[in-house]
């Protein structure tokens, strides 16, 4: 665009030059040529130097939050953040994150997120290398999908279309802070955060940005490592009654030693009712049929700390049944229920 307005008013001088004469035409004339060597250098050397700003690194000591925020608000194109938890949605800093966040959806960008699933053995093995920090991992972890699960439940269903967050379960390798074109990365480094190592500010375009591009979309594309917010915060179930559908409702989960545990508390459950489900972390699966079993009484204990870690502490009570296959119940199903009333409050 520039070389072409050069070589536009070189034009408008070399036309004058030709329509006057004297000393005003011998002016116009040599600035008309001059404007024409500089349009040809700039459309030749231009590209070299845009090559080499882009190959540019600029290094800062740690990462800065409220110049990462101030960035993210002005984003329009695309914000992506591959972290184990962020800072940015600690107390200090998620209100005018999120703010943040509202006014680049506002703005057009999609927002993606992929965090580290709090559940894998990757977070427990992080958290040891934090020791003497006395971070937990899996706990900073589930605050932040907390945070953003409640985010998500504002937005707009357009806005909606354009937030997305998947916890990945692997080894976090590289930290990415991408907003529009530039971006912020660095290493895990052995007990120390990663905000508080050196970051590496890079053009997305740079050989650097290819390189944490392709990370970020291999595990974003990959099914079986990564896991959707909404399959990590609900699954699907279908309440049946005998032969017969009664109704499918999105309901809170946890796993604990493998075995599926609900949260039928926003339901009134009576009757002798199983359940349909295809389990949240097998998703090609076909569903299958469970029985709602209560928790053995050892289990109950440790079903509700998952619970409350996963979800906060409830205001009210929960009321937690167990997907148990039909073979494995035990004869431990609910008493007998009315099915008219297994209805969403």
């Amino acid at each position: 665009m520039t070389g072409g307005g050069l070589l536009g008013a070189a034009a408008v001088m070399l036309l004058a030059a030709w329509r006057s004469s004297g000393f005003l035409s011998d002016l116009l004339l040599n600035l008309g040529a001059s404007v024409v060597l500089a349009a040809i250098s700039y459309v030749i050397f231009d590209p070299l130097f845009e090559e080499a700003r882009k190959a540019r690194v600029q290094e800062h000591l740690s990462f800065d939050q409220q110049a990462f925020v101030a960035r993210l608000r002005g984003s329009c194109r695309r914000v992506r953040i591959l972290d184990t938890w962020t800072i940015l949605l600690e107390d200090r800093h998620r209100e005018a994150t999120l703010a943040a966040m509202r006014a680049a959806l506002g703005s057009g960008a999609e927002v993606q997120l992929l965090l580290l699933d709090p559940d894998c053995t990757a977070a427990q093995q992080r958290s040891e290398e934090l020791e003497r920090q006395r971070v937990n991992v899996p706990r900073q972890i589930r605050a932040n999908l907390r945070h953003l699960a409640a985010f998500a439940g504002d937005l707009t269903p357009e806005e909606r279309g354009r937030f997305q967050v998947r916890i990945y379960d692997a080894s976090p390798s590289i930290q990415l802070y991408q907003w529009d074109g530039q971006a912020l990365i660095s290493f895990f480094p052995i007990g120390k955060l990663s905000f508080n190592v050196p970051q590496l500010e890079v053009d997305m375009d740079s050989p650097w940005g290819g390189f944490v591009h392709a990370r970020f979309e291999e595990l974003w594309e990959h099914d079986q490592a990564t896991l959707p917010l909404e399959r990590y915060w609900s699954t699907t179930v279908t309440l049946r009654h005998g032969e017969s559908d009664v109704a499918e409702v999105q309901v809170p989960y946890v796993v604990v030693d493998e075995r599926h545990y609900i949260d039928c508390g926003a339901l009134r459950l009576s009757g002798p009712l199983t359940a349909r489900a295809r389990l949240p972390r097998t998703p090609r699966s076909a569903p299958r049929v469970f029985a709602l079993v209560e928790p053995a009484d050892g289990d109950r204990a440790a079903v509700a700390r998952h619970f409350d870690q996963k979800y906060g502490r409830a205001d009210g009570g929960r009321t937690v049944l167990c997907l148990a296959p039909q073979r494995a119940a035990d004869g431990r199903a609910p008493g007998p229920r009315s099915p008219a009333a297994a209805d969403p409050r």
